[in-house]
């Protein structure tokens, strides 16, 4: 059988997206063929203006509507509380716990050599120029503390003890930096993904926090 050309271009399109085979991105693009055109139009809307209708918040780089986003514009927040994550879905996860009143610093990735992903590849700097009151936009506020949620696999241990050591090289140039960096602990098992937790374990894991030094 012949396949037509716009049916094998989607099928194309969907195998480059993660954690979709060939199987699946079939299904997926025959389903939609028997979907009603003003859906495949609406659908369509939407992967266009993915990108053009969300921005990275200069501060967090969070994706959002606005910059600053809404969580580094809520006064109500305790700017003085950062929680570091590898990813967007992560703060989610958190956002939904419920336990964490802080703000947040998005990595957009880890420290993964394998993949030739060191620490200038994600936003590393950022998170150090913005603990020294360097950010454009961020409130020049004592940090309090700096909490460490990468996740709990190989390379999000290595991302977070890179982490701390450059907090600590910062923290010996500058006495006046008292803030205490902490790891999230009990209730994240190893090698699991932030992102797949359930409330009550991520609940668990801000409670069980640890000094990270």
């Amino acid at each position: 059988m012949r396949v037509p050309k716009a049916i094998q271009n989607l099928i194309e399109s969907f195998e480059r997206l993660p954690g979709i085979g060939p199987k699946t991105a079939q299904r997926l693009t025959f389903y939609l063929l028997h979907v009603p055109q003003g859906e495949l139009d609406k659908f369509s809307h939407s992967v266009q203006n993915l990108k053009k209708d969300t921005v990275l918040c200069s501060i967090c780089f969070i994706v959002g509507e606005s910059d600053p986003c809404y969580i580094c514009s809520d006064e109500k927040r305790d700017s003085s509380i950062i929680c570091v994550v590898e990813s967007p879905l992560d703060v989610l996860s958190f956002e939904k716990s419920g336990k964490h009143n802080g703000v947040y610093h998005v990595l957009h990735g880890r420290i993964d050599p394998l993949n030739n992903i060191g620490p200038d590849e994600i936003f590393i700097r950022q998170l150090l120029e913005r603990v020294k009151g360097l950010s454009n936009g961020f409130k020049k506020e004592e940090i309090k503390e700096i909490i460490l949620a990468t996740n709990p696999t190989m390379e999000g241990e290595a991302t977070a003890m890179y982490i701390a050591k450059k907090f600590g090289e910062l923290k010996t140039q500058n006495s006046k930096l008292k803030f205490k960096i902490t790891r999230i602990g009990r209730g994240l098992p190893v090698g699991a993904d932030i992102e797949y937790a359930d409330e009550v374990t991520l609940q668990r894991a801000m409670e069980g926090r640890q000094v990270y030094e």
